[in-house]
């Protein structure tokens, strides 16, 4: 009879012990250097494998505000974690009517800024556009939009987020490239395509619309694992890091947590990671303070993205 027993069954149970009964791994904010904002779950389209199930009708983490913002940019002043940089994801953050404020608030206060999108119709709106180039205008490459750009061909693109997304898509980065805008590009591996054939495959796209980013830079061509919860994947414990050769400081959570307001909630809440906004394990509080502590491993995404995966949603 065929074992239909779910993979990982038995495991990430237990934030202190893994089901074989060794120590979990764990990971402290060691060098803080992104905080990420949701801007809430809504998004135009709805993708196929969306890890955080961002569509149309999601607005189970809400629209965060610009107030709201500036006031965790408080808080980092208030706990010295010396960020370098303010992270925006949704949903499709271009969704928020407060988008280009909120990233204006950063900007004038030192802080890059990296915007996720899929470049299409929220970003190409007449407002969103205008603020852009005033953004651009006024703070220049410290602003980095990284668009979502599934493959470089667009039927497998399209595949993932519908018919005719490649194109809206293209037509949105054209647009950045000529208003100047620092682009980047976040791709999926799913295919099965070698990193080598991937990378080459952006860059002959790159080349032939003329946009400047480097496909052989992990910084600006990101490539990333899938994400799937029903994959069998090993636990961390405490023996692997050095069994692995690998550092809890390469860890995402090691470097940055994300800010999310969840819809009914009266205040924005902080996770510790951008993967994970909807497991409570993972719920930090309300305030960066509360949000230094270490963050237990006890997530199959923690295994397989982050210190197998070895990726990273930061630049």
């Amino acid at each position: 009879m065929k074992d239909t027993a779910p993979a990982n069954a038995g495991k990430f149970q237990d934030p202190r012990v893994t089901a074989k009964g060794d120590t979990r791994a764990t990971v402290a904010l060691s060098h803080p250097e992104t905080l990420w904002f949701n801007t809430g779950t809504l998004c135009n389209i709805e993708c196929v494998n969306c890890y955080i199930e961002s569509s149309p009708s999601n607005d189970r983490l809400v629209y965060i505000t610009r107030a709201e913002v500036d006031d965790y940019l408080d808080q980092l002043d208030d706990r010295q974690w010396n960020v370098r940089e303010i992270g925006f994801t949704g949903g499709e953050p271009f969704m928020n009517p407060e988008m280009i404020g909120i990233a204006e608030t950063c900007l004038a206060r030192g802080y890059e800024v990296l915007i996720l999108t899929n470049a299409m119709r929220p970003m190409m709106r007449k407002t969103m556009r205008a603020g852009l180039e005033a953004l651009q205008r006024d703070y220049g490459d410290r602003l980095t939009l990284r668009i979502s750009v599934d493959h470089h061909s667009p039927d497998l693109h399209d595949a993932e987020r519908g018919a005719g997304a490649f194109d809206k898509t293209l037509e949105g980065m054209r647009w950045l490239r000529d208003t100047g805008i620092r682009m980047a590009v976040a791709g999926r591996t799913v295919w099965g395509d070698t990193e080598a054939a991937s990378r080459a495959g952006y860059a002959d796209l790159y080349a032939r619309e003329g946009f400047r980013i480097d496909a052989f830079d992990p910084a600006e061509t990101v490539l990333f694992p899938e994400m799937d919860e029903s994959a069998e994947v090993a636990e961390i414990s405490t023996e692997c890091w050095d069994i692995l050769g690998k550092s809890p400081d390469a860890v995402m959570c090691s470097s940055s947590r994300m800010v999310v307001k969840r819809r009914g909630a009266a205040r924005p809440s902080v996770v510790a990671c951008t993967l994970l906004p909807y497991d409570p394990q993972f719920e930090l509080g309300e305030t960066l303070a509360e949000a230094e502590r270490d963050v237990a491993l006890n997530h199959p995404h923690c295994a397989k993205f982050c210190v197998l995966g070895g990726a990273s949603c930061s630049a």
